[in-house]
């Protein structure tokens, strides 16, 4: 490894804005390991700065850090393919709400109605979101 290809912790953490803590912590739960030490020091490689990377999209994605770790440390294809599918669903449900949200939204910022709840076009709107009557189930909705 060259010397110049390697980078301290805090070399690292400044790299995507992080505190030095974060990445010791992640250290601590098995995420990251440093490529050596020198000196005492932790050292970091550009496969580091992939591995944060994944990491802080991962966490972007709504995983928790126990799951990161689900991910890569799975022993294969098969297995990583099986916890990303139970992520990705639980994506796509997260999508389906939000995109509701934002088309009640967008039409609460065009809405000329004085009281908003008396609108008709939003009443129809949250009625068609909302699955059954008392529940707080939130269903993406069309505009038909």
């Amino acid at each position: 490894m060259k010397s110049s290809e390697d980078m301290r912790i805090g070399e690292l953490a400044d790299r995507f804005g992080l505190g030095t803590h974060v990445l010791r912590h992640w250290e601590a739960m098995g995420l990251l390991t440093p490529a050596a030490r020198v000196n005492g020091r932790r050292r970091y490689t550009r496969d580091h700065v992939i591995r944060v990377m994944t990491i802080i999209r991962a966490k972007g994605g709504g995983m928790s850090l126990d799951q990161i770790g689900e991910v890569l440390s799975a022993t294969g294809r098969a297995e990583r393919r099986t916890l990303l599918r139970r992520h990705h669903a639980e994506l796509e449900r997260r999508l389906a709400e939000i995109t509701t949200s934002k088309r009640l939204i967008e039409h609460l910022m065009e809405c000329g109605a004085e009281d908003f709840t008396q609108c008709p076009d939003y009443r129809r709107m949250v009625e068609t979101a909302a699955d059954l009557p008392g529940t707080c189930v939130v269903r993406p909705f069309t505009n038909s």
